[in-house]
């Protein structure tokens, strides 16, 4: 249900005895990079909501369907994932350079411990770039700074934040990290969220949200209804199937679609300006639910040709008398005889 999350400023630090979210969730998905304070939280989370280690499954598949989404059918070469969490199967950059190997993307964290194994087991391909920053949701300037460095922010990016908004306790606060971190984005960009539901298994996951909170540092964790999760994505164009569980995000069979999850996920794109060609090179922008060419553009088939003038004596489409002929005779402006009138 959570990946790994942001710290206060300046991040939690590393201290084996405090539970941290990152380690808590590798404990869930079966993995070693977890110590007893990690172990303690997540058998007491288990206890209150046994689907827990599914639905941590469920938004690594999650995870690995958008990416591939993004690479393989929207175009996207690069990818900013904010609260990147332990290694594991199906990285996002393990994912997107599968399908294109020049893919380029940042990692974003503020686990030290996370951080060492980023830097020790995530590689790139020859083509592309990974880079890791240690930085802060809530710094989404210092953020945008440094993924500068390997990232073309001018072009579209795909944004990662599976399972970190709920680690933002102030819902004004998440609010206006979404805004700023929108506005920030080129036009054509994607934005990826899953986020813990509160209207899910309401009361196993109100039990669990508070015996995680008891171990946590920052007690942080909280869960939100669906409605407010899709308001995240205001100002983005929700591609389909809309917020929905992550396990219905697109699935690979009826069998994943309805596995357990306490995670509600979604996809959005920023909008176009009007009449800006996309990623892929269309000459066609979408205009309320269809589509118009763009200005100065002929129309299929056609090959453009110069307008006619308009003569000074009459509304008609530049047919003058040509000088010297009887009124009868006329010539178009291509100096063509026409049929006398």
């Amino acid at each position: 249900m959570t990946q790994s999350r942001p710290a206060g400023p300046g991040g939690f630090g590393f201290d084996a005895r405090v539970a941290h979210p990152a380690r808590v969730y590798d404990y869930w998905l079966g993995g070693k990079d977890n110590f007893a304070a990690d172990r303690i939280a997540g058998e007491e989370t288990i206890a209150a909501y046994p689907a827990i280690r599914a639905s941590a499954r469920a938004n690594r598949a999650f995870l690995a369907r958008s990416v591939r989404y993004l690479a393989a059918e929207a175009g996207i070469r690069q990818f900013l994932d904010i609260g990147t969490g332990l290694p594991t199967a199906s990285n996002t950059h393990e994912v997107a350079q599968s399908v294109a190997p020049e893919s380029r993307i940042v990692y974003v964290d503020n686990d030290p411990l996370v951080l060492a194994h980023a830097r020790a087991l995530l590689t790139s391909s020859r083509e592309g770039a990974t880079a890791y920053l240690d930085a802060d949701l809530r710094d989404v300037d210092a953020i945008l700074e440094q993924a500068a460095g390997t990232l073309d922010l001018t072009q579209p990016v795909g944004v990662m934040l599976l399972a970190i908004l709920h680690y933002i306790p102030d819902l004004d606060q998440a609010r206006r990290i979404m805004t700023r971190l929108v506005g920030a984005l080129p036009s054509g960009s994607f934005v990826t969220i899953s986020h813990a539901a509160s209207d899910i298994s309401p009361e196993a996951m109100a039990e669990m949200i508070k015996r995680m909170n008891q171990h946590l540092a920052e007690a942080n964790h909280v869960g939100r209804t669906r409605d407010v999760v899709a308001g995240f994505f205001d100002g983005l164009n929700l591609l389909e199937p809309g917020v929905v569980k992550v396990t219905q995000w697109r699935p690979a069979s009826d069998i994943e679609a309805g596995g357990p999850t306490s995670l509600w996920g979604g996809v959005g794109r920023k909008p176009l300006p009007a009449w800006s060609p996309d990623p892929a090179g269309s000459a066609v922008s979408a205009v309320r639910g269809g589509t118009r060419r763009r200005p100065g553009l002929p129309r299929r088939g056609r090959t453009r040709t110069r307008p006619r003038r308009r003569c000074a004596c009459s509304a008609r489409p530049c047919r003058r008398r040509r000088p010297g002929r009887p009124d009868g005779q006329w010539r178009r402006s291509s100096g063509r005889r026409a049929t006398p009138r």
